[in-house]
């Protein structure tokens, strides 16, 4: 019989508490993520802040990506579309496909940025370019080639 999905949880945290306190960008994004879904500790959207933060002041792109939605989305810090804009252009920056696409939809939608057509059609080409499906659809939605 194999241990509860729970324990496992909370096991995954201790081990990536251990190495997002040395210092890892990988294991502080990891981190965030468990305190996002509250998957082996409490749900806390600020604790998921600090550690996505911490990842992303080291330049990793996924991170940078889950900063930009806790900003978006107001979990944990005050919503600011602008700052979510930074956060998504550092990743989007990076080839992160869906920082690009996100990206891509602030210029279109003129959220946190002053819209923009030519630029929402560069990010979502840049996505579309690594498989992202929803660049894609949107890039033939608006007519235009990937």
């Amino acid at each position: 019989e194999g241990r509860g999905v729970a324990q496992d949880d909370a096991q995954a945290v201790a081990w990536f508490r251990n190495a997002a306190e040395q210092g890892y960008a990988v294991a502080q994004n990891n981190l965030g993520d468990m305190y996002y879904a509250g998957r082996g500790v409490a749900q806390d959207d600020e604790q998921a802040v600090a550690w996505f933060r911490n990842a992303a002041m080291q330049g990793f792109a996924l991170a940078q990506y889950n900063l930009g939605e806790m900003y978006y989305a107001g979990r944990g810090v005050a919503q600011d579309d602008a700052q979510a804009v930074v956060w998504y252009r550092k990743a989007a920056e990076q080839g992160e496909a869906a920082a690009q696409f996100v990206l891509g939809w602030m210029y279109q939608e003129g959220c946190g940025v002053p819209k923009n057509k030519s630029e929402a059609i560069k990010w979502f080409r840049k996505a579309a370019k690594q498989g992202n499906e929803y660049a894609k659809d949107t890039l033939r939605r608006l007519g235009v080639e990937p």
